[in-house]
C-alpha cells in the first residue's frame, strides 16, 4: 500500500479499511487565538473533539503538539528527539512493517507534516489520504464516532535520514547559495508583509519566493490540485528539479504541503526550515524583507 508515491485516494482507502495491519490516523490540530498578552502566536488544540464527533472507521488519533513535538521550546511543533518519536509511534501501534495512512480535516497539512516526519525517520510505507476527511464525507462514506480504540502497541525503530530539517543559520546561508531556492508556503499578503503577523515582524526570509500551500488544494474537496498545475506554480517561481529547495511557513506545517507535492513531482533535494516564521520573525538578528 504505497499509493501513488505516498498518496492514496478515498476509494483506495475504502478498499483496504478491513486490513488488520493497516494503521490509519487522524492528525488534525486546530490553531486557536492565544490569550491577550501571550507570547505564543496561537494555542495548538488537538482535534480530538472533531475526531470523536466523526472519523474514518478504525482510525486512531495523533496529537502532534502533545506527543510528537519538542516540549522544551516555546516554538510549536518542533521536531523532537528520535527516542520520543520511536516511543510515541510505537504506543500507537506503528511497527516498521505497518502500512500507515494519514489524514486531517480542513487541510492536509497536519497529515503531510506527519508524512514528512515519518519519511525523515526512514519509514517509507506511509501515504496521505487525498482530500482527507472532507472528501471522505463529501462522498457519503461511513463514519465512526467516539474515542479512539487505538492499536496494539508495537516496536518502532527509526533509521533517520540527514537533510530533512534545517535551522535558522542554515536557512540564512541558503538565501545566498547558488542552486538553492527558499520557498514560503504562507499566503501572499503575509509573504509581502502587508498584514500584521502573529509571529512577530511582518515579512519573509529575504530572497524567498512564494507558493502558498492553499493554492495547491481544491477549496471544496481539500484534495491536491493536479500535478501538472502544481508543477506550473513551482516552475513559475524558479523552482526546478536541479535546485535544492528549503521550504518554510509559520510553524513548519503548511510548508509540508509544498514539500509533499514536490516529492510527488520527483524533486529529491528537499528540506524544511522547522522553526519557520515562528522563530525567524522574533529574532531581530535575522534580516527580514517586505514588499
Amino acid at each position: 500500500m504505497s499509493g501513488r508515491n505516498g498518496l492514496v485516494s478515498t476509494a483506495e482507502l475504502a478498499a483496504i479499511l478491513g486490513q488488520a495491519d493497516l494503521r490509519l490516523f487522524d492528525c488534525t490540530t486546530y490553531l486557536e487565538p492565544a490569550p491577550e498578552g501571550s507570547s505564543l502566536p496561537y494555542l495548538a488544540v488537538p482535534g480530538r473533539h472533531t475526531f470523536e464527533a466523526g472519523h474514518i472507521p478504525g482510525a486512531d488519533f495523533l496529537d502532534l503538539q502533545g506527543e510528537f513535538s519538542d516540549s522544551n521550546t516555546t516554538l510549536r511543533f518542533m521536531m523532537p528527539d528520535i527516542g520520543q518519536l520511536e516511543a510515541a509511534f510505537g504506543r500507537h501501534g506503528v511497527s516498521n512493517e505497518s502500512p500507515v495512512v494519514l489524514y486531517s480535516i480542513g487541510t492536509p497539512m497536519w497529515a503531510t507534516r506527519f508524512w514528512w516526519m515519518l519519511t525523515s525517520l526512514g519509514f517509507e510505507n506511509v501515504a496521505v489520504l487525498d482530500g482527507g476527511l472532507d472528501k471522505w464525507k463529501l462522498e457519503g462514506r461511513a463514519l465512526e464516532t467516539g474515542p479512539a480504540k487505538g492499536y496494539q502497541p508495537a516496536t518502532f525503530t527509526a533509521k533517520p535520514k540527514p537533510g530533512f530539517f534545517v535551522d535558522k543559520h542554515q536557512t540564512l546561508a541558503a538565501t545566498s547559495e547558488q542552486g538553492t531556492v527558499v520557498v514560503n508556503a504562507l499566503g501572499p499578503q503575509f509573504h509581502r508583509g502587508l498584514e500584521p503577523s502573529r509571529y512577530g515582524r511582518p515579512g519573509r526570509v529575504p530572497g524567498s519566493c512564494n507558493v502558498s500551500a492553499a493554492t495547491l488544494l481544491d477549496p471544496q474537496t481539500k484534495a491536491f490540485v493536479p500535478l501538472a498545475e502544481a508543477e506550473a506554480k513551482f516552475k513559475a517561481q524558479g523552482i526546478t528539479k536541479d535546485k535544492r529547495v528549503v521550504a518554510y511557513c509559520g510553524g513548519g506545517i503548511s510548508a509540508t504541503v509544498d514539500l509533499f507535492l514536490l516529492h510527488q513531482l520527483g524533486y529529491d533535494n528537499l528540506t524544511l526550515y522547522d522553526g519557520s516564521m515562528g522563530e525567524w520573525a522574533k529574532d531581530t538578528a535575522l534580516p527580514i524583507e517586505t514588499g
